[in-house]
């Protein structure tokens, strides 16, 4: 054996090692020159995240985090101390076998669960989350019939690995699957980075890839902004229910296009269940659901549902579900007047 034949050896096995899942669970980000994948190789690793790492301003904002740090630290310690018979944890988001692991421990210890916005499979927890594969499913029916099934997609997804992104691709396929003529000329992930997602799109401009409607988990008005800079015609586009898509829907002349709901209020949702359990109040179903909904600009009905939730006022990043009914119980005044530190 050649001193080669060791070396590509030694590599193979070494892409062994780094295709296991144990391997991934602690290394989930690559290294790169870009300050996102940089600031991913910190954030992403088991033991690097304890340290500090360098990102934008307004990233740290209210409208991007939603203080959901502060808002576990503050449940943990209020569900710790009011608890009568065991500690009640809220769990927000991580990826599905770690989780899976971590409730188990818990529950087996007698402690109640409920995990927030992740699709877990954990026998005992409770889950609240965004139907994320009918998000996927829902938003691509709707561009596959736009285009009466047949055309050339662009298929922008979320963060690689992520659960949420993981269901959503399921549900996009799973309407793929019901339109073979529709194809999917370019997939790329935007890692739900605004700034990464316009780089994404202007790349795909730049290539001269012919394209019919455009896919985006999320990632929707720079699309639209992008498409706009670059002078090229408008095609069909999926996107959220955030507040900037949802003007340009209303706004754009000549847009067409669909935000397919995901309210981040889900997260208080998951508190008020978590509030029921602890009064004995238990779902029947441990598993609850906020089935998303349609908001397109081609039929009366959606243009109905646009302009109720449209407020100018609020920040272009944020999500328009900030109440779910019958699951949360603040007003739109009293979440949109939370401060966050230093505020």
């Amino acid at each position: 054996m050649t001193k080669t034949d060791v070396a590509k050896t030694m590599d193979q096995r070494f892409d062994d090692l780094r295709g296991t899942r144990v391997w991934r669970s602690i290394f989930r980000s690559g290294t790169g020159s870009s300050t996102l994948k940089r600031a991913l190789a910190i954030q992403q690793n088991v033991f690097l995240h304890l340290f500090s790492t360098k990102v934008r301003t307004r990233m740290l904002s209210f409208s991007a985090t939603w203080y959901l740090g502060t808002l576990t630290l503050g449940t943990t310690a209020g569900l710790t101390s009011t608890s009568g018979n065991g500690t009640l944890t809220v769990v927000l988001q991580g990826t599905l076998g770690a989780v899976n692991a971590a409730l188990k421990e818990a529950i087996d210890k007698g402690i109640t669960v409920v995990a927030i916005d992740q699709g877990v499979t954990q026998a005992g927890a409770y889950v609240m989350s965004n139907d994320q594969v009918n998000y996927g499913y829902l938003g691509a029916k709707w561009l596959f019939t736009q285009l009466k099934g047949t055309g050339k997609v662009i298929y922008m997804r979320g963060a690689a690995g992520a659960t949420a992104d993981n269901d959503r691709d399921t549900g996009f396929k799973m309407a793929l699957a019901e339109n073979p003529g529709i194809t999917v000329v370019k997939e790329v992930a935007t890692g739900w980075d605004p700034a990464k997602g316009t780089q994404e799109m202007n790349d795909i401009l730049s290539s001269g890839i012919a394209f019919d409607g455009i896919w985006t988990s999320g990632i929707d008005n720079v699309i639209v902004d992008a498409l706009k800079t670059a002078g090229h015609p408008f095609v069909p586009i999926v996107g959220a229910d955030n507040a900037g898509f949802v003007k340009q829907l209303l706004t754009e002349p000549g847009l067409v296009g669909a935000a397919v709901t995901n309210p981040a209020s889900v997260g208080g949702a998951g508190l008020e269940l978590a509030f029921k359990i602890m009064d004995g109040q238990k779902p029947a179903n441990p598993a609850v659901h906020v089935t998303p909904v349609v908001w397109d600009n081609t039929t009366d009905a959606g243009k109905a549902s646009l302009t109720a939730a449209n407020d100018p006022a609020i920040d272009a990043s944020w999500p328009l579900g900030i109440t779910i009914p019958g699951q949360t119980t603040y007003t739109k005044a009293q979440i949109l007047a939370c401060k966050g530190p230093g505020e």
